[in-house]
């Protein structure tokens, strides 16, 4: 797969930022998620000519067009989540969530996808918690993985653990840049541009804007990235329960909480599909389509979703399988059944299969309080 256009001026490490960017580093952020976007798009446009003038494209290029509008769609997915930082109307909350089990979470949820890049994830956890925005926590765990799965030649490695007095949470996430048997000695190599992508930008700004350190050391041909979280519950003597600000007395004031989670349609009817993301729309989910249960266990293979929300008449044994599959690596895993009938709105906490279900006439007025709750469960 080709990589994004690099930045015209490469942002600094993590290391060198200690508070949340100014107007004109934002405005870097703006330039490179122009270059990311156009980039890819214009690899895509110039196929489009090609396809144009020999009415031909054979499966290379098809398969090349598609990579390149996938790269511009994913910028574009990345650009709307560091807007939704930049946008100054983030209330966080504070509330006790066991980093250990969101992160093991994450971990399951891209348990295929890491397993179809042939990436081997090895991970030593302590069992710890802290005081944070959850939704956000969750925010920064995916987007670390797509980073580092994006740029690693090799495993993943991940360790959790506390520093020295006075004890704070310290996520490690190691990783080669470059093969092994290709990687340069020499001190002075620069780092490869995608290990600076709007990925990286947006580990970071979600890591500031929770007030978590990001420290990134790029050696020769391995990257070590560190989020400290300042918040840390602890059973060591000294480490105390944080008080909750006065000004902040609910556990969920975040704009947009579900933002980056990603939900697949399964829907052959183009009104129903439609009907259902102009109810979601404000709701800042990524959002995929397919027509049957074949094509959403074909979808799956790579990587799963967050959540699949499907119609009534795609019951059957291709559903079943698929779900069994799932909930057997994501026990959490978000199922929402769509009727055509009028049928009372259910959460998964009330059904016998553990399934929510909405009636089609509901799904304007329920539909959002339905998924914030069935995918926050895996938050």
């Amino acid at each position: 797969m080709s990589s994004p256009t690099p930045p015209l001026n490469p942002p600094a490490a993590a290391n060198d930022v200690a508070q949340r960017p100014s107007d004109s580093q934002w405005g870097e952020i703006v330039q490179q998620l122009g270059a990311e976007i156009a980039g890819p798009l214009s690899a895509a446009l110039e196929r489009i000519h090609q396809l144009s003038a020999t009415g031909q494209i054979d499966r290379q290029g098809l398969r090349t067009l598609k990579e390149s509008v996938q790269l511009a769609r994913e910028a574009g997915m990345v650009g709307q989540q560091l807007a939704r930082l930049a946008s100054g109307r983030l209330r966080l909350s504070r509330e006790r969530v066991h980093l250990t089990q969101v992160l093991r979470g994450v971990l399951a949820q891209r348990s295929r996808e890491t397993q179809a890049r042939g990436i081997q994830v090895r991970q030593v956890l302590k069992p710890i918690e802290v005081i944070a925005d959850g939704s956000l926590l969750f925010s920064l765990l995916n987007a670390m993985m797509d980073w580092a799965l994006i740029n690693t030649h090799s495993s993943l490695e991940l360790r959790l653990d506390l520093t020295p007095w006075p004890a704070k949470a310290r996520l490690v996430c190691r990783f080669a840049h470059r093969a092994m048997d290709l990687a340069d000695t020499r001190a002075d190599l620069a780092p490869p541009p995608l290990l600076n992508s709007l990925t990286w930008r947006l580990v970071e700004q979600t890591a500031l804007t929770m007030g978590v350190l990001p420290l990134r050391e790029d050696e020769s041909s391995i990257t070590v990235l560190t989020l400290e979280f300042p918040n840390t519950l602890s059973d060591e003597p000294g480490v105390a329960l944080p008080e909750r600000p006065r000004d902040d007395p609910t556990p969920s004031h975040n704009s947009k909480p579900l933002a980056g989670c990603h939900l697949l349609i399964v829907s052959p009817r183009r009104e129903l599909r439609v009907q259902i993301q102009e109810a979601i729309r404000h709701m800042g989910l990524i959002v995929d389509v397919v027509g049957n249960m074949d094509e959403a266990a074909l979808f799956c293979q790579d990587g799963l979703p967050h959540g699949i929300l499907f119609e009534n008449a795609q019951r059957g044994p291709a559903l079943e399988r698929l779900r069994a599959e799932v909930l057997g690596e994501v026990p959490n895993f978000c199922f929402v059944e769509v009727l055509d009938q009028e049928h009372l709105t259910q959460l998964s906490t009330a059904t016998s299969d553990h399934m929510a279900r909405i009636s089609r006439t509901n799904i304007a007025d329920a539909l959002p309080s339905v998924l914030l709750f069935e995918l926050s469960k895996s938050l």
